[in-house]
């Protein structure tokens, strides 16, 4: 299905993208070394750039991750996934319907969407989308308002669903391994990597953790 991390013994690492939260280091810097830290899935949302740059430097991503065998995903912006030929997008409650976002896209791109509980998670699934981005698990300073969910919540909706559910909020190498315990597919952050001094280390960092509790998770 799609790509290769939607192989059963693949675990996620997924960085999301946040040019504010790297404090002046290079954007594209950032990324193609978490890739090379082990980075397997990267989504452009970069909501505050103008329509030309999006399509520029998604462009770009895209081509980068292809480089590393990684999964590039679009954030929301339909019309800049359709221009880049995106392989996947990434959609929250607010917005465009699944269904719709299906009907644009066709069956061949893959959409994530994210639920914060149950109910949106079962809803997601039954309504077609691919993975389930499990968030907040904790809260961060960026979705402050935003209460946790908690390990209990990620674990309730890792039970609730078939598909991959990956965590984000408020995660890095020292807490990952708890996600994917709780049945997680893996792990989704920003600032642990962006906003890391040696993203590269830090990504393989938290590779490392998410490998190994993916494997005691299958009892490897």
């Amino acid at each position: 299905m799609f790509h290769s991390v939607f192989h059963k013994d693949v675990p996620w690492v997924y960085l999301v993208t946040d040019r504010r939260a790297c404090g002046g280091r290079s954007f594209f810097h950032q990324v193609e070394a978490a890739l090379r830290g082990g980075v397997n899935l990267v989504q452009y949302r970069e909501k505050a750039a103008g329509t030309r740059q999006m399509v520029e430097e998604a462009r770009a991503l895209r081509d980068l991750c292809r480089r590393y065998g990684a999964l590039f995903v679009i954030n929301d912006r339909l019309d800049v996934a359709l221009a880049v030929n995106a392989p996947a997008v990434h959609l929250g409650q607010e917005d465009m319907p699944l269904a719709e976002a299906r009907r644009i896209l066709g069956p061949d791109v893959c959409i994530g969407i994210s639920a914060s509980s149950v109910e949106e998670a079962v809803a997601a699934e039954q309504a077609g989308a691919d993975y389930i981005g499990a968030s907040a698990v904790f809260t961060t300073p960026t979705k402050a308002e935003a209460p946790g969910i908690g390990l209990k919540g990620m674990a309730a909706i890792c039970r609730a669903v078939s598909i991959p559910v990956v965590g984000i909020g408020g995660l890095h190498a020292g807490n990952a391994a708890s996600v994917v315990a709780a049945g997680g597919r893996g792990v989704a952050v920003v600032s642990a990597i962006m906003g890391a001094d040696d993203p590269e280390q830090a990504a393989r960092e938290l590779a490392g953790e998410v490998a190994r509790a993916y494997a005691a998770s299958k009892g490897c």
